[in-house]
């Protein structure tokens, strides 16, 4: 969102992305919801209520397009707003919105990722260098609905309407405002929020379809990465460029 990256069209940030392919399991985003709700089981929200669904007809609990942690409705338009502008549609294919990504990071935020489990998460908590990465006392389920809440703020304050009745350039000067650490936040940076949303943002679009991101692969097919294939055995031989559909780990081709 900042000014100089502008300059740089979709086209070339899709070639030299660094979350590329949807592989890093374990760790990061995607391994979030490893061993959880992988049968549609435990699907309560972090608040201990039932799941809510965003208005499509599949979105049960437990599947791809159902919601696990947000139970409000404007909360989850917000985060699928600010998701869209991070990632928006254009001529290469579809956005955050029609890659599913809003859904990716609702079923992050209520499983491992969401609650920094197996993370040390003892004081002291102080303001720490960029390089050394988490230092908020807050779980990142809780510094993404305070982050969804002051952009709704931000944007009342700055236009005197909620961030999902603005226009885009309206939503980017949002979004730019966290992104410049000129939000106040409790408890972590505005800027870090930033990060932690646009890092969820590009790996929901490329990761695995079985996680609620990258819907119909086409995050992949827009990369032309395979997926997870079974064996390149057939191909390695070949001298000439090989176009291979992608596969999904749920068996999707």
């Amino acid at each position: 969102m900042a000014d100089e990256q502008k300059d740089v069209s979709r086209r070339d940030f899709l070639k030299t992305a660094g979350v590329a392919t949807g592989t890093l399991v374990g760790g990061g985003v995607i391994g979030g919801l490893i061993g959880y709700n992988m049968k549609g089981s435990g699907t309560k929200t972090a608040d201990g209520t039932g799941d809510r669904s965003g208005g499509r007809k599949d979105e049960s609990a437990g599947s791809p397009n159902g919601r696990m942690f947000f139970t409000n409705d404007h909360d989850f338009a917000v985060l699928t707003e600010a998701t869209e502008r991070i990632f928006p549609e254009d001529d290469l294919g579809p956005g955050a919105k029609g890659l599913g990504v809003p859904f990716f990071i609702d079923h992050q935020l209520a499983g491992a990722y969401g609650n920094n489990e197996k993370e040390y998460m003892q004081g002291p908590f102080l303001a720490g260098e960029a390089t050394q990465g988490y230092q908020s006392r807050l779980r990142r389920k809780e510094i993404f609905v305070q982050g969804i809440h002051k952009m709704d703020e931000e944007a009342k304050k700055r236009f005197d309407k909620s961030f999902v009745d603005i226009d885009g350039d309206q939503r980017d000067e949002v979004i730019t405002a966290f992104q410049k650490d000129e939000v106040e936040m409790e408890g972590v940076a505005a800027g870090f929020f930033f990060r932690l949303l646009r890092s969820a943002t590009l790996e929901g679009a490329y990761s695995d379809p079985m996680y609620g991101g990258n819907r119909g692969m086409e995050g992949w097919k827009m990369k032309q990465f395979p997926g997870h294939q079974m064996a390149y055995i057939d191909k390695v031989d070949s001298k000439d460029f090989q176009k291979i559909s992608p596969e999904s780990l749920g068996g999707q081709h």
